[in-house]
């Protein structure tokens, strides 16, 4: 008798474990394939450290083949799923085309960066959803701090050393707290001329910092920030964006060469194109986690509309403890389904805290509910992370250790340009080449301001270059052509942030 196969789309928190779990209780009775557009795992709460100079970039991967036992790893990106033939189309990193059939079709896909219809964000602003996008912000803020000691024009270094966050959720706190310490450490090392200092922005329509948590780990957080100086304003906004700077929603004009968009995600645009009952953009399962009308599928992670038994009538978020929880649900009732393990299971989840680093020692965590701050906080996050981690536990430690007895390297690898990590793109995970448009773009099904718009119901300057290293002359967003701004008018930006919810659970990872 011929072993099942069962494809998993996505290799995120909710994938991953989707794979490792089902591996284990397979034991080598079904053929298991994994499609993603990368060879390794991302542990994205750690992605502001690699911005920051903290990590190696390295550190906060895992590669799929070494800790996937009996996994089959496909590179590429899914196009299109015939549901009715159970097959699965894709396109490899080269441009290659293949077909996967399947028994069981787990679909953890993930999430992209959440556009609005904010005039000039989409050519002006990138992203925080991936390792190329890590990887050029610290390239980018590194050279408009050199760049900006090296002018003379104050009013030229004052923009290149203001630096935009929108977005005061999980990932914009983190990215700004650990930008102006990253920041500050250049400019002790290379003082300005005019002995100016780095100026972080911090913007949210929200009325306190991380709206998410507890208001006393709110307040610490904002209290940290502050201290630091990051100006952070609540209440406040981009109402546009332009190649020079942002016009805020109170009508102040801010003149700046960086505007980093952390104001959330929604579900990867794949999900559109399957014809299937959705809610706001997710695929609408049962607490089983199958797919009503298709007992073959199964879906969880940022993709999935999973009803929440702790509050009927909801679905349980897009975070990151409930995209690895509900990977394990997942993988034991595709394996109940067939006959290799036991009954099945409802999805069931209880927080049990939240951490945020702080950078430096400085952190806000409430494990258990019990509020810390400060060294303890740090102490429990840096420890949550390493106990969370799938790999690369002592590596990350070794980094954390010298980053505490040795100054930081700040130099511009220029690895990754800016016309290769736009802010409107289905695939976050990897970067753009040259010659290399979207393919799901291409095939109908990929990201643009439209799909963004449908699925969202609630120095380089910022020129870019093109990719021959040429300047793009009188042409904002030069490179590879990109969308125009997005029409319709000014809307809030407090769309919920990121996934990458921090839990203290024993096993929460992040969600990409």
């Amino acid at each position: 008798m011929s072993r099942p196969r069962i494809v998993i789309v996505g290799a995120g928190f909710a994938g991953y474990r989707t794979a490792r779990t089902l591996s284990r209780l397979a034991r080598g009775r079904a053929h298991i394939t994994l499609l993603n557009p990368t060879d390794y795992f991302l542990y994205l709460p750690l992605l502001p450290q690699v911005a920051a100079g903290i990590l190696e970039p390295r550190r906060v991967t895992v590669s799929l083949s070494d800790t996937l036992r009996d996994v089959r790893l496909v590179l590429g990106q899914a196009d299109r799923i015939d549901l009715d033939g159970r097959t699965l189309h894709y396109t490899g990193p080269e441009d290659e085309e293949g077909t996967l059939a399947y028994d069981r079709l787990v679909l953890t896909a993930g999430s992209v960066n959440k556009l609005l219809p904010i005039p000039g964000v989409a050519e002006h602003a990138h992203g925080f959803r991936g390792l190329p996008e890590a990887l050029y912000l610290r390239d980018h803020v590194t050279r408009q701090v050199e760049l900006a000691a090296a002018t003379d024009d104050p009013e030229t270094c004052a923009a290149r050393c203001t630096f935009v966050v929108v977005g005061a959720g999980y990932t914009g706190t983190e990215v700004a707290a650990h930008g102006q310490m990253f920041t500050d450490a250049q400019v002790r090392r290379h003082p300005l001329r005019r002995g100016m200092r780095p100026r972080w922005m911090l913007l949210d329509v929200a009325p306190r910092v991380l709206p998410e948590m507890d208001e006393k780990l709110s307040a610490t957080a904002d209290r940290v920030l502050r201290q630091r100086g990051v100006d952070v304003r609540m209440g406040t906004s981009v109402q546009e964006a332009t190649h020079d700077g942002v016009v805020l929603t109170d009508g102040e004009s801010v003149a700046t060469r960086t505007l980093v968009w952390c104001v959330g995600v929604r579900p990867d645009p794949l999900v559109e194109s399957l014809g299937l009952p959705t809610e706001r953009g997710r695929l609408l399962v049962d607490p089983h986690l199958q797919v009503p009308g298709r007992p073959e599928v199964f879906s969880c992670g940022d993709v999935a509309a999973v009803p929440d038994l702790e509050k009927p009538g909801g679905y349980t978020p897009m975070t990151a403890q409930h995209a690895w929880r509900q990977g394990r649900v997942a993988a034991e009732n595709v394996a109940a389904s067939l006959g290799s393990g036991g009954q099945r299971k409802a999805y069931r989840h209880r927080d049990l805290g939240f951490v945020v680093d702080l950078g430096g020692a400085k952190a806000a965590a409430n494990p258990l509910g019990v509020p810390l701050s400060g060294v303890p906080a740090g102490a429990v996050t840096r420890g949550y992370h390493l106990a969370a981690m799938p790999g690369n536990r002592v590596r990350v430690a070794a980094d954390w250790l010298l980053d505490a007895v040795l100054p930081r390297q700040a130099v511009q690898l220029g690895l990754v340009r800016s016309w290769s990590v736009p802010l409107d793109t289905s695939s976050p995970e990897v970067a753009r080449v040259a010659g290399g448009p979207g393919r799901r773009q291409q095939a109908g099904t990929g990201s643009g301001p439209g799909a963004a718009l449908a699925s969202d119901t609630d120095g380089d300057d910022r020129r870019d270059t093109r990719p021959g290293g040429e300047p793009a002359k009188n042409q904002p967003g030069g490179g590879p052509p990109g969308p125009g701004p997005a029409p319709g008018p000014v809307k809030r930006t407090d769309a919920p942030d990121d996934p990458r919810t921090d839990d203290l659970d024993d096993s929460a990872k992040g969600d990409s």
